[in-house]
């Protein structure tokens, strides 16, 4: 009961007398019956800025959903303007007063302004004057609010409605005053935001991913594989820092750490150039959708920083698989393996071919050891990592805003798979002498990245070690399969050594009872509650299965980076939930947004699966509505130490 009296003592600092409790009570219980506000989640971004940054202007969709249901009679054409209005406002301002010259360009501005304004209307609906206020732009906050709850239908009010767009005009501050609505829209339109993995990697623009994401409100992250590779890289581990550019190099994205972060990589150059200078490393000439195919010596160039990083990677990853045994990591081992004599590797017993044999930094009785130019190169990169503001800055985000997995809602988000065993059971695995499965395998993995990453500029922090297990072991939920073969898939031909065996999550997680088991780990509602994971690209146009299990699990990787259009037709897929339903939406491939503008015609989002709620869901019904009632009964208790004189109000 002191503890209880010590809270109630603090709590009365911000809610001095039983007037103020009382109307804070009030406000709590009214917004607990408003509705749910809209969820959209977005898995494997993989660096694809420009596609990323259109659906969150579109809402995925849901903004021209909102005008097609508050204007049907406007045309179509007039539809996808007033839409672009609100996605690119200032390249449509800019494209406009090219065309239109005086009163026509007023004009339109006029009819836009209007359309904007009942469009907002309609949105703030959901939420409280309070919320609304402190999402709006400081410089129009007042007129926004006088147009958005004031009624027009009167004439007084008509006039004074006109008044004020007539003073925006006047006062010359029509186009700012667009921006702003427009970025008021787009921001109520979505309430939260999820992304369940992988922002990192493959696309060139994570960066701006990072930029974009840090400058708004309710985001949460669900750690992917390649997020996992970032931090690991941003915390210090050679080896990740290694990985995150082997794959820049793979996908021709060096640029990401040159230009986005300014991390410095001539030394690497250098090293690429002093020991790879005449060999053709063809096997690392950068592949996909970022390569220009005319600059061949370019290529060339990055071809040898490639093979260059990717040796010393696999030479780092000998004595962190040896200091964590147990982790499914030996079979990565391989470079003892080789035969330098007649340039072949043994693998599970058979000999293959090396298709590159060309191998001047390994010393054959001392494998895995750097020499001293690459021990200069991994370790001048890794403290640029450390101590690139930028890079800190995005990994403190990730780790603020992240988690391995989350339930919100009642649901329960993750990027790849639960770890199971054949035997449908949960897998085991030992960390630091104590076995752990299920959640509790999440929770402490959780637990070990928070550690690595606060810790990260101890000299001996080997909790690193744990963002390459969860990069690729067996044991990881964000990688979901047995083995990832990086060595066969560059160095071997046969491409029976390039398979990756998936975790058999992905097998059994369609039978009730394995399902049933999961919930109850988790403590889910079998009959309400989804997963939401990616990780898998899917394409429903080919058949693929998307919703699952009765609609009880989502995968909902559509393909969203450009290095799957051989795998994908569409562009990824939106989740959408808001209070009256579920909505699976998958993308039309996006191009470039200057062509939509041009064309006022946005991408084709077609929604896939519908899944309507048994009755509609208010904000008692989420985590937010629970942290309200817990808030409410704190008030309940001071409201009643008031009244009976246990605490004394204050002035």
């Amino acid at each position: 009961m002191p503890y209880q009296n010590k809270y109630l003592e603090l709590l009365s600092q911000k809610y001095p007398t039983i007037q103020t409790v009382a109307s804070e009570l009030i406000n709590l219980s009214a917004i607990l019956n408003l509705p749910k506000g809209t969820e959209i989640f977005i898995t494997d971004i993989h660096g694809e800025y420009d596609a990323f940054n259109h659906y969150l202007k579109n809402a995925s969709g849901i903004i021209k959903e909102k005008i097609d249901l508050i204007f049907p009679n406007l045309s179509e054409a007039d539809k996808n303007r007033l839409a672009f209005f609100i996605y690119y406002p200032t390249d449509m301002l800019n494209k406009y007063k090219e065309m239109l010259k005086g009163e026509n360009f007023q004009k339109l501005i006029n009819q836009q302004l209007s359309y904007m304004i009942l469009l907002a209307k309609e949105i703030v609906t959901k939420y409280t004057k309070s919320k609304v206020r402190k999402s709006l732009p400081d410089e129009f906050s007042y007129i926004i609010q006088e147009l958005i709850y004031e009624s027009s239908s009167h004439e007084d009010k008509e006039r004074y409605y006109q008044a004020i767009i007539e003073a925006i005009f006047l006062t010359k501050r029509e186009s700012k005053f667009i921006l702003q609505l427009s970025r008021f829209i787009r921001k109520l339109a979505i309430d939260r935001l999820h992304i369940v993995g992988d922002i990192f990697d493959r696309g060139p623009l994570p960066h701006l991913i990072m930029e974009k994401l840090s400058s708004m409100n309710n985001v949460d992250i669900q750690w992917g594989n390649h997020d996992i590779s970032f931090l690991g890289a941003a915390s210090g581990s050679k080896v990740m820092v290694a990985n995150v550019i082997r794959i820049a190099a793979r996908y021709n994205n060096l640029d990401c750490f040159e230009d986005g972060y300014g991390i410095n990589l001539i030394p690497l150059a250098r090293l690429a150039e002093k020991y790879y200078k005449k060999d053709e490393c063809s096997l690392f000439i950068p592949k996909g959708l970022n390569v220009n195919y005319k600059k061949t010596e370019d290529l060339s160039f990055i071809g040898r920083i490639h093979k260059a990083i990717t040796i010393i990677q696999f030479k780092l990853e000998h004595n962190l698989i040896t200091r964590k045994p147990g982790f499914m990591l030996e079979d990565r081992l391989l470079l003892d393996k080789i035969d330098f004599n007649d340039n072949t590797v043994l693998i599970n017993g058979v000999k293959y071919p090396l298709l590159d044999h060309s191998f001047p930094t390994i010393n054959p009785k001392k494998p895995y050891a750097l020499n001293k130019d690459e021990e200069e190169v991994i370790n001048h990169l890794t403290q640029l990592f450390l101590h690139n503001e930028m890079l800190q800055k995005h990994a403190r985000y990730l780790v603020q805003n992240g988690s391995m997995y989350l339930k919100y809602n009642n649901n329960l988000l993750f990027h790849a798979a639960v770890p199971l065993t054949e035997d449908r059971q949960f897998l085991k695995q030992t960390i630091n002498g104590k076995e752990y499965y299920g959640r509790g395998l999440f929770d402490e993995f959780d637990r070990l990245v928070r550690s690595a990453f606060l810790n990260r500029y101890e000299k001996d922090n080997f909790d690193k070690d744990y963002f390459y297990i969860l990069w690729q072991s067996g044991a990881s939920p964000l990688f979901g399969k047995h083995s990832m073969k990086t060595f066969e898939r560059y160095f071997i031909a046969d491409k029976k050594t390039h398979k990756e065996i998936t975790n058999p999550y992905y097998k059994y997680r369609l039978e009730e009872d394995v399902l049933r088991m999961i919930y109850d780990e988790f403590e889910l509602d079998f009959n309400k509650s989804k997963i939401v994971n990616g990780h898998v690209p899917l394409d429903i146009t080919k058949g693929d299965q998307v919703v699952l299990a009765n609609k009880r699990i989502y995968s909902i990787d559509g393909g969203m980076s450009k290095e799957y259009a051989d795998r994908t037709n569409i562009g990824g897929y939106s989740l959408i939930s808001d209070s009256h339903a579920y909505f699976l939406v998958s993308h039309e491939r996006f191009d470039n947004y200057q062509t939509l503008i041009n064309q006022e015609k946005d991408i084709v989002s077609i929604t896939r699966s519908e899944e309507l709620n048994t009755r509609r869901t208010y904000i008692y019904d989420t985590n937010k509505g629970t942290e309200l009632k817990e808030k409410i009964n704190d008030l309940l208790q001071l409201l009643e130490a008031y009244r009976n004189g246990t605490i004394t109000e204050k002035k």
